[in-house]
């Protein structure tokens, strides 16, 4: 007897390389200045969390090939491309949460609060925000969040790329000053290595003491 079940709907996939599809619509609205913003370091056992907004022109062709979610990317491609975002861009900025702001408002709370200073940093003022899946209610702008938005929005994945490699910069100096822990090769995320690192030497002040496991290691 034949199956009456529906069959299962394969499940959709992000594409491999983001676009301007949404930035396009927006501005066919006549809207010019659109930010788009991601956070990097989020599930860090250590170091601050990051954020990063772009606008992008809308002149804009093939001048940002390669560009994708910064999880996609090697950091060679990371590092090669953040100056081109930041030399394409209408406007750009970088801001942070400290390691202290989260252990006291918690990590989403902290991430936003990074957005938010580096929507504040931009040098134009935008008119509309297109969000990595996220909404921000602390601010009064129109605001589009996109499920996997840093793989789908190109001014998502551009901000993305700039929140990793500066907050990859942090985590490499603070490697100069506790190079035990090897936060120059992990980023302060949950490797063996780094909770390893952590059982020998104890939690640093970088630490996340609050995250549950930082709570098994120490």
């Amino acid at each position: 007897m034949a199956s009456l079940a529906r069959p299962r709907r394969a499940k959709k996939l992000p594409p491999k390389w983001p676009t301007l599809r949404y930035e396009r619509k927006l501005w066919r609205q006549g809207i010019a200045y659109i930010a788009g913003a991601d956070e990097a370091g989020r599930g860090a056992l250590a170091g601050p969390v990051y954020a990063a907004a772009v606008i992008l022109p809308s002149s804009l062709a093939r001048q940002l090939k390669g560009v994708r979610d910064s999880k996609q990317m090697k950091a060679a491609e990371r590092e090669a491309l953040a100056p081109r975002i930041r030399e394409v861009a209408l406007a750009w900025a970088v801001a942070s949460a400290s390691v202290e702001e989260i252990e006291e408002i918690n990590i989403l709370q902290a991430s936003h609060l990074a957005t938010r200073r580096a929507l504040e940093a931009l040098s134009l003022a935008p008119q509309h925000l297109l969000l990595d899946a996220v909404r921000l209610a602390a601010v009064a702008l129109p605001q589009t969040p996109l499920v996997a938005g840093d793989a789908r929005c190109l001014s998502i994945s551009a901000a993305s790329v700039l929140a990793k490699t500066a907050r990859d910069v942090e985590m490499c100096r603070l490697h100069e000053q506790f190079p035990h822990y090897g936060f120059a090769e992990h980023k302060g995320y949950a490797t063996a290595a780094h909770r390893a690192a952590i059982v020998a030497h104890g939690p640093s002040l970088h630490h996340r003491r609050s995250f549950a496991p930082m709570k098994v290691q120490v």
